[in-house]
């Protein structure tokens, strides 16, 4: 089985196209069902965020899970495969290895280096675990993927900052007005991106805040938490006339602030002063007319990715590639190393039985050994044999480390005639563990 990922960004579609993926007609939640169900797929995770949608597999065949993946997305998205498939990235075993530790260390983020994209590839995880449709390869992918982020945000300034979406547009916000302190910020929603956009306008710029969302009592949470006041969606119009800045990020499908909404709302302003329009949603909130109304200043996704195409850190961003490529090559390493524990098992499994058929022949052959002396031939033979091993056995571990360790696990097998059926069965936690030679200090069997 091999780890492959198949998926769209902001690097690969235009906005228009990724905020159809990243609204399934069914939800995500029947997406990742129907992937891990595939014919070609043993498990499976989905990382869905305001910039990407991708599905990891552990499949079995690389065309058909790329096949089935791909249709997957598409009629779950409505975007018919053939408009789809120029702007779909496939990423396959190291590759894949490597993308989903580029994207968990915000590289691959829209503003690179933002801290959000680590909880999110959690947040992956935990959904999957708890569908069942993830098993220990992706597992094991995942959490290895969480430690190097922690790592490089640990190690390098990248992320230090707290970079975000919300952080990037409210600078922005910040320069057209000339500073925030004391602005009305209006954030429309109350999920997790509205949290961080009115934590960062009260903290960061000092800014007053106003919440407006469908379910008043969030919205009155998270203005209490900032230092705020909440208003109704029915309030939304006078809320927006007396706002300097408005973010807008709900979570919902169609559009949510109307152009006529903010044509009111700018009417009078001075033109060094405009509303500032933050459409931070996915898909979009804000109606598209809405960037071409005077005495307005509209800011979404894709707007966003274009003005911040240009900046970046270069010296952290080539410090987190070489954490990115030392882990890749580490976690490749452990992989194959990995493929040779059922050889060796095997092997010591045969030795033992070995071992044991010699000295049962033994007793019949000598019945009136004394006890003491049979126990000393036993220990004796014992010992013999896992010296034998023990350089074999330590030498293909550390071989099959290397991109060519298979080629020595395989010449083990047949020098020893190992039966592959029964090295292959032993990887099964169900099957019990058979006898084996007890291994040197320091060694594991």
């Amino acid at each position: 089985m091999s780890v492959l990922v198949v998926g769209v960004s902001h690097r690969s579609a235009p906005i228009e196209l990724l905020e159809r993926v990243a609204a399934p007609r069914d939800g995500f939640d029947k997406l990742l069902a129907d992937a891990a169900a595939s014919t070609h797929v043993g498990e499976a995770a989905l990382l869905a965020s305001c910039n990407r949608v991708e599905v990891y597999a552990e499949v079995s065949r690389f065309h058909g899970g790329v096949e089935e993946l791909s249709e997957l997305l598409a009629s779950h998205s409505g975007v018919p495969l053939t408009e789809l498939t120029p702007h779909l990235y496939v990423r396959y075993e190291d590759g894949a290895v490597s993308h989903l530790l580029s994207v968990v260390c915000g590289l691959d983020s829209l503003v690179v280096g933002e801290s959000q994209i680590l909880g999110q590839v959690k947040k992956s995880l935990r959904q999957a675990q708890d569908a069942e449709t993830i098993g220990p390869e992706l597992n094991g992918l995942f959490q290895h993927a969480l430690r190097v982020g922690k790592r490089a945000q640990t190690e390098t300034e990248l992320g230090r900052a707290g970079a975000s979406i919300v952080g990037a547009a409210l600078d922005y916000a910040s320069r057209q007005l000339g500073g925030l302190v004391e602005r009305t910020v209006l954030v429309v929603g109350a999920g997790s991106m509205a949290a961080l956009a009115a934590s960062t306008a009260f903290r960061a710029h000092q800014a007053n805040v106003v919440v407006a969302n469908r379910t008043p009592e969030h919205a009155v949470r998270l203005a209490g938490n900032v230092g705020g006041r909440a208003v109704p969606m029915s309030d939304l119009p006078a809320a927006a006339a007396g706002a300097d800045v408005l973010v807008s990020c709900t979570g919902a499908v169609g559009t949510v602030i109307e152009a006529d909404l903010i044509r009111a709302a700018a009417t009078g302003r001075p033109a060094d002063q405009p509303l500032v329009v933050l459409d931070l949603a996915m898909p979009r909130d804000v109606d598209e007319a809405v960037g071409t109304l005077p005495g307005v200043a509209l800011l979404d996704l894709a707007r966003l990715a274009e003005a911040l195409a240009d900046e970046g850190r270069t010296d952290d961003i080539e410090a987190v590639r070489a954490i990115v490529a030392e882990e890749a090559a580490a976690y490749a390493a452990s992989r194959r190393a990995a493929t040779a524990a059922p050889t060796v098992t095997a092997l010591r499994t045969m030795a033992a039985s070995v071992v044991e058929a010699e000295l049962q022949r033994l007793a019949v052959r000598v019945p009136d050994l004394p006890p003491g002396e049979r126990a000393e031939v036993e220990k004796t033979v014992r010992r013999v044999v896992d010296k034998l091993l023990h350089v074999p056995t330590t030498r293909v571990k550390e071989l099959a480390e290397q991109p060519v360790g298979t080629s020595y696990t395989d010449a083990l097998r047949e020098l020893f005639a190992l039966d592959p059926n029964a090295v292959d069965a032993l990887t099964d936690p169900q099957i019990p563990e058979t006898q084996s030679v007890q291994p040197n200090e320091g060694e594991t069997s």
